[in-house]
């Protein structure tokens, strides 16, 4: 099992300028949390089931080995670093959401 940091961006002000900024700033910034065991992003379009565009313009999926590793991250001077920049260029609101995974049953 591991533990998840999903990071859910809506839809920016300006999306050219939200991927510049992410590609060019955060992503160096997110790669610095200790504890980080991978970190994954969506690429293209963010659907609903309906193939409708989502509110949501970026996913990011950070994998760490439980969720006291994900808050020793976060309260950490770079998980602080990576945090405050969030306000920067995510100009639509962000949801971020911490949690356990396993396996499914069956």
């Amino acid at each position: 099992t591991m533990a998840r940091l999903l990071v859910m961006y809506r839809t920016p002000v300006d999306a050219a300028a939200f991927d510049r900024y992410y590609s060019d700033i955060h992503i160096a910034l997110a790669q610095k949390l200790p504890g980080l065991r991978g970190y994954r992003i969506s690429h293209g379009p963010v659907v609903g089931p309906d193939g409708a565009v989502a509110s949501c313009h970026l996913v990011a999926i950070l994998d760490f080995d439980d969720v006291a590793a994900v808050t020793a991250a976060l309260a950490s001077p770079e998980g602080q670093a990576a945090v405050e920049d969030v306000g920067r260029f995510a100009t639509g609101g962000v949801d971020i959401l911490i949690f356990d995974d396993r396996p499914a049953a069956g």
